[in-house]
């Protein structure tokens, strides 16, 4: 008999943690419906704003690009005379020969002036590299080197 009433006990004990078991694991499932739900809704009301965010920025980029190429067309904003400007893109914009249109068309005998330049368009600031490279020329870390090559 105590061995019928160990083994009843413990079937006992096995259903009463299968129907909890059961019930938390349903009660668990509603609140991960729930929260996917809001999720879902949260989502589908900030989808238009990431969109419209995404556009924006891609905008702005790309009419940043469009300045960095058309700067040198501006007279009253570049200073410099548009053939002695070199695009380079990347990591600063500009490489400008100041003065090499005249010493090449004249032959002039007036120095050249090299200006590293970065255009920035709205509120844009340098970035860490081009922070870098503005603090080597400004500290004078900046030399010619000549590479022979010998075929």
């Amino acid at each position: 008999m105590a061995l019928e009433d160990t083994l009843f006990g413990l079937f006992i004990g096995l259903a009463i943690a299968f129907i909890v078991y059961m019930s938390m694991k349903a009660s668990l499932r509603h609140r991960i419906d729930k929260v996917e739900a809001e999720f879902r809704a949260t989502w589908e009301e900030q989808k238009a704003g990431i969109r419209k965010d995404a556009t924006d920025r891609s905008r702005y980029v790309l009419k940043g690009k469009i300045a960095e190429h058309m700067v040198p067309l501006l007279g009253d904003i570049f200073k410099y005379d548009p053939s002695d400007a070199r695009f380079i893109g990347a990591p600063i914009d500009y490489l400008i020969f100041d003065g090499y249109t005249r010493v090449k068309d004249t032959n002039s005998d007036e120095p050249i002036t090299v200006i590293l330049a970065d255009i920035k368009t709205g509120n844009a600031t340098l970035n860490k590299t081009e922070r870098k490279i503005k603090e080597a020329v400004e500290a004078g870390r900046v030399k010619w080197e000549t590479i022979q090559l010998d075929f």
